[in-house]
C-alpha cells in the first residue's frame, strides 16, 4: 500500500491556468483513483477552460439551444459528462474549481459537501463586497438584483467511494453571452451574472482565486498548500508506477 507522507487535513492546490475540459477531467480520474489510495492528499484544481458547454448525466439535451454546425463556428465544445447538474457553459474568465476530496476523512455527506460549496463561494463573493445568497431547491450561489435573481456560481460534482470530483464555476469576468447558447443549468427564467458586471469594474480571476482558496481552507477545515502542476504529476507517476496490489 502506497504510504501517507502528508498531514491529514492538507490540501493541495494546484493553478492549472488555462485548460481543455477533456485533459482536466483526465486529470481529474487520474486523481480520484490516487486519492482513494491515499496516495495523493485532498487537492483543489483550479482552472479557466477555452468555451465548452458541458452537459450532467441527468441533464437534457434539449436544454442546448445551439446546433453543432453553430458550436463549431464559434468554436465551443460540447461534452456530457457523469456530474450532477443540468447543462452549463464555462469559459475564459470564469473560475473552475475541482476538488478531489475524501469526505470519508471529512464528513460523509454529501447535501453537507455542496451546501459547504456554496458558503465558501457566498464567503468569497462577501469579500468583494457583495451579499450573495442560496436558493431553495437551485443549487448554486445567487445575487438579488432590480430585476430579480441571477446565479453567480453553478456547481456540479461527482462522489465515488466518498472522493469527490468536479466542482464549481465562479463566473468572475465570464463573457455572458455564450449563456445564450443553453438554458443555463436548466432554469429557464434566471439570468446568469459575473463579479464584474456586479461591481461595475474590471476583476480578474487572479484576483478572486485567492479569496476562494482561503473560504474553501475555512469551510472544510482544510490547510491550503499551493502546488504545481509538475508536483502534481510527479506525484501521480509515482503512484501510478507501483504494481498492481502494492
Amino acid at each position: 500500500m502506497f504510504e501517507r507522507a502528508y498531514p491529514l487535513k492538507e490540501c493541495w492546490v494546484v493553478d492549472l491556468g488555462l485548460l481543455g475540459y477533456q485533459p482536466a477531467w483526465d486529470l481529474q480520474r487520474r486523481l480520484v483513483a490516487a486519492r482513494k489510495a491515499g496516495a495523493v492528499p485532498d487537492v483543489l484544481l483550479l482552472c479557466e477552460h477555452p468555451h465548452v458547454i458541458t452537459l450532467g448525466r441527468n441533464g437534457r439535451r434539449e436544454h442546448l439551444h445551439a446546433s453543432d454546425q453553430l458550436l463549431r463556428q464559434m468554436g465551443v465544445e460540447f461534452h456530457p459528462t457523469d456530474r450532477g447538474g443540468d447543462i452549463t457553459y464555462h469559459g475564459p474568465g470564469q473560475l473552475v474549481g475541482y476538488p478531489i476530496l475524501h469526505l470519508a476523512e471529512i464528513r460523509r455527506d454529501v447535501v453537507w459537501y455542496v451546501r459547504q460549496l456554496e458558503e465558501a463561494m457566498i464567503r468569497a463573493t462577501a469579500d468583494f463586497g457583495i451579499a450573495a445568497t442560496r436558493k431553495a431547491g437551485m443549487t448554486g450561489v445567487w445575487v438579488d438584483v432590480p430585476a430579480g435573481e441571477e446565479k453567480l456560481a453553478a456547481i456540479g460534482v461527482h462522489i465515488s467511494r466518498w472522493v469527490t470530483s468536479h466542482g464549481f464555476a465562479f463566473n468572475v469576468s465570464t463573457d455572458l453571452r455564450y449563456f445564450d447558447l443553453i438554458v443555463p443549468c436548466g432554469i429557464a427564467d434566471k439570468r446568469p451574472t459575473s463579479l464584474e458586471r456586479l461591481l461595475g469594474r474590471t476583476v480578474t480571476v487572479r484576483d478572486a482565486a485567492p479569496r476562494i482558496v482561503e473560504r474553501f481552507g475555512e469551510v472544510f477545515g482544510l490547510e491550503m498548500r499551493a502546488a504545481t502542476p509538475d508536483a502534481l504529476e510527479s506525484r501521480l507517476q509515482g503512484f501510478e508506477a507501483l504494481p498492481v496490489g502494492a
